[in-house]
């Protein structure tokens, strides 16, 4: 027995969190890098093509199981979000530092608590709303409106967190009767079929480094997802939902190594201020035996 299967189940789903997400911010790296040679719809076609041909060569056997859904229409529309989110993000990175917008798309487990209340019916306290609020007001710190630092890519990140929401309530709709690999397999076949239609129109041709990063990025992707299904499979979402935020510190990890980007301190308080607010409804949600829905999966980066 190796020493990580001797570890308490809640250690290990920690680790494999903190390992997905960080894989995820490798890929959002990756993806920054690609920007600056191809165009956007590249490398979400290189991205999603990846995820679908490993995942369907890897559980080949059982896919005919797999595809079978009694939500077809949620399906499509959970990958249509996904991939609305993926463009959002991957269009701010050209611009944004990698921390900068990872905070602001960490807006999302707020957003879905909002979104519960507005579209499901669910009851948001008013611990909950301002929590919401704190949360809203950090971002406002980070995109600084206004000021002479401001860019319009600020907003970008915020389409990110609106549909990394929208795809998490579709989640919440469908419940646990069909697995998480349908949903990875339907996003994963959705979004490659658009960008096929796309990228002929928008194709630009890659250089050698360009074409190594895109065969790269669809497998770095689907690794991050392999350990997100891991992390809540090994323990309850309760305990490692928290660890989602140990990606911001990985993003500016990266920008950092990658590209000799520091956050400035406007950045760092609005995400310390994001992060609390999310600790807090996550609290709140779970003293009340509510826990936000956190996607295995999706919820880390598109």
């Amino acid at each position: 027995m190796t020493a990580f299967a001797r570890l308490p189940a809640q250690t290990r789903g920690i680790l494999c969190l903190v390992a997905a997400v960080t894989v995820f911010s490798l890929m959002d790296a990756t993806a920054k890098l690609l920007s600056a040679h191809i165009d956007t719809t590249q490398i979400l076609w290189a991205r999603y093509g990846g995820q679908l041909v490993l995942l369907s060569v890897l559980f080949a056997p059982r896919l005919p199981r797999i595809l079978r859904t009694d939500h077809p229409r949620l399906q499509i529309a959970r990958g249509l979000m996904q991939l609305t989110a993926a463009f959002c993000f991957f269009t701010a990175l050209r611009d944004l530092g990698l921390a900068e917008a990872t905070a602001i798309a960490d807006l999302a487990p707020l957003l879905i608590t909002l979104g519960a209340a507005v579209f499901l019916g669910e009851r948001v306290g008013l611990r909950r709303v301002v929590g919401i609020l704190l949360a809203l007001a950090g971002a406002l710190i980070v995109i600084r409106p206004g000021s002479s630092v401001f860019s319009p890519a600020s907003l970008w990140p915020l389409g990110t967190a609106a549909s990394l929401a929208g795809y998490a309530l579709a989640t919440r709709h469908i419940g646990p009767k069909e697995s998480p690999l349908t949903g990875l397999i339907y996003s994963g076949l959705i979004c490659t079929v658009i960008m096929s239609a796309i990228i002929p129109f928008r194709w630009l041709p890659p250089p050698p480094e360009a074409i190594a990063m895109m065969l790269g990025i669809g497998c770095i992707g689907a690794l991050g997802q392999f350990l997100m299904l891991r992390a809540y499979a090994i323990a309850e979402a309760s305990v490692v939902a928290p660890f989602t935020y140990a990606g911001l510190l990985a993003a500016a990890g990266w920008g950092l190594l990658l590209f000799g980007q520091v956050p400035d301190r406007p950045t760092v308080l609005g995400a310390l201020v994001i992060v609390t607010a999310g600790l807090y409804v996550w609290h709140r949600e779970r003293v009340a035996g509510n826990p936000p829905p956190v996607p295995p999966g999706e919820m880390g980066q598109p």
